[in-house]
């Protein structure tokens, strides 16, 4: 229908038909797949009627003659703002219909516009993804439109969060947005990434790989560490967003969204953390039971669960209030800290740092993980971005040595030298330069390669953590604050919150920290 020769009225309902307008044999298609259209994942996503459509009748003005035969009203993005659970929100969806989702101009100004707007009005920004990357047939505009984006990505980094999901195939500069944003969300069996498609792989190197085996949503969560979450589908993605807003502020000058404090908050089982450490310090037992005992309702949403699970990240509420938790997992490599668990601790505490979001660290760590392997992939460099971002967070860190902190990985773990404010420890716990055999060995290797030294050697180790590997030592000192019953941990995490949630920590004047990237 020609919009022209009806009245203004008609003529406007016609050109938004017109914006919506997806043939109905692709929207089949995409249905019988399990994917939905750009619009349909907004709807669903936000709360009803709230959605503001934003340069809606956009359109690219390429006039070469590939690009001029092929015009889409909105030009492949959907922009705009909403609300979900009443907070406000700014977003844009890739319409994979209209060439693939290809950035172009138009596209790439659209979305720089929502971002403008979300920072100035300090709103959350997500950008659902589904893009081939550049549009070729724009040249090096496509490639300016994408700088543009990845401009607004780093200068609205720390000031309001930004949150991706990756709902299809997404290569080239359509990884690099979502890679400067805060969280990943990619749905599994649908959604992958890579800088290059299997077809280029193929032709530039030999190698045959899959779009799952080259960036599938498994791989980058379990291998690579670039997503922090795994949708099931869609709609799976929708509640992981829902979730992960709910515990997020808007903007780096706000707190993050409190819940009243209730009775019916106060976990199940307190009382069985008094023996949830074993006896046998070798024996491994899981982090998870001392997490869901101590925060509201036992509830604990849980960020790269898939990655590096020797350390456990993730956010929780303390009498209500949001908290950012560490903490080191028993169950797997020991607990050590080796380079992935590393790289995803310090950031996610950088995460919290910069929207005030107070620490707390749960330890039982043997040290760093040693090998080859680790030494030549810099762990040292690595190890240190850990150190780094503990050290620079001025926000409440609060920490809870459960058994082992030994060397270095003491000091990391938000000890009281880089910062932390409440340092608390179980009777349990084991607070040493090392472990009391390896001690032992060390200290004492004369005289054990004297004789057999069984019963010595055990006499020695024995000796050894009656009085070093113990909190008593580091409470006579100064280094742990209190030692407490694990059942008391709660009531006492919750009093510290209290008084240290308006800390505030002079910082000199710089430009910017060199963390050791």
């Amino acid at each position: 229908m020609d919009a022209t020769k009806l009245d203004p009225n008609s003529q406007l309902l016609e050109r938004r038909k017109q914006a919506g307008f997806v043939n109905q044999a692709t929207v089949r298609k995409r249905h019988e797949r399990g994917q939905l259209l750009a619009a349909e994942r907004i709807e669903k996503l936000v709360d009803p009627d709230s959605f503001i459509e934003i340069d809606r009748y956009a359109q690219h003005h390429c006039t070469n003659f590939a690009m001029a035969q092929k015009k889409s009203v909105g030009d492949g993005v959907i922009t705009g703002q909403a609300t979900i659970d009443g907070r406000p929100v700014f977003i844009f969806a890739h319409d994979a219909t209209f060439l693939g989702g290809a950035l172009g101009e138009v596209f790439a100004r659209k979305v720089c516009k929502v971002m403008d707007l979300a920072k100035q009005t300090g709103c959350p920004v997500i950008g659902l993804n589904e893009s081939g990357g550049a549009r070729i047939q724009e040249g090096v505009s496509s490639l300016a439109g994408y700088a543009d984006i990845f401009y607004r990505n780093v200068f609205c980094s720390g000031v309001i969060p930004q949150i991706s999901v990756i709902y299809g195939p997404c290569a080239g500069g359509a990884v690099y947005s979502p890679a400067v944003t805060d969280f990943t969300i990619m749905v599994k069996d649908q959604g992958y990434m890579f800088i290059t498609g299997p077809e280029i792989v193929r032709t530039v190197t030999g190698e045959e790989v899959t779009f799952e085996q080259l960036g599938g949503a498994v791989v980058h969560n379990e291998k690579s560490g670039v997503a922090q979450l795994l949708a099931d589908d869609e709609e799976d993605s929708f509640w992981l967003i829902r979730q992960l807003l709910s515990y997020l502020p808007s903007n780096n000058l706000a707190g993050p969204p409190p819940l009243p404090s209730t009775p019916e908050a106060e976990p199940e089982g307190q009382d069985l953390l008094d023996a949830v450490v074993p006896h046998d310090p070798v024996k491994p037992y899981d982090m998870y039971q001392v997490i869901n005992k101590i925060f509201d309702y036992g509830e604990f949403f849980e960020l790269s669960p898939h990655f590096a699970n020797n350390l456990i990240t993730g956010y929780a509420r303390l009498n209500g209030a949001v908290v950012g938790v560490v903490a080191n997992q028993p169950t797997a490599l020991a607990g050590t800290l080796d380079i992935d668990a590393s790289i995803k601790g310090a950031r996610f505490i950088r995460f919290c740092d910069a929207f005030n979001i107070p620490i707390v660290t749960f330890v039982d760590v043997p040290g760093y993980l040693p090998g080859r392997i680790q030494e030549h992939n810099g762990i040292i460099r690595h190890g240190a971005k850990l150190l780094y971002a503990y050290c620079e967070a001025s926000v409440p860190k609060l920490t809870v040595i459960t058994r082992k902190a030994y060397g270095g990985a003491f000091d990391v773990m938000g000890s009281k030298n880089v910062g932390g404010d409440l340092n608390l420890a179980w009777p349990t716990a084991e607070i040493a330069v090392m472990g009391a055999e390896g001690a032992v060995n060390l200290l004492y290797r004369k005289e054990l390669s004297k004789e057999s030294g069984t019963e010595q050697f055990k006499t020695l180790v024995a000796e050894y953590r009656a009085r070093f590997a113990n909190p008593y030592v580091a409470a006579e000192l100064g280094y742990v604050d209190d030692v407490v019953l694990p059942s008391e941990t709660r009531k006492v995490l919750i009093a510290a919150l209290s008084v240290h949630k308006n800390k505030r920590v002079e910082r000199p004047a710089r430009k910017h920290g060199n963390i050791p990237l």
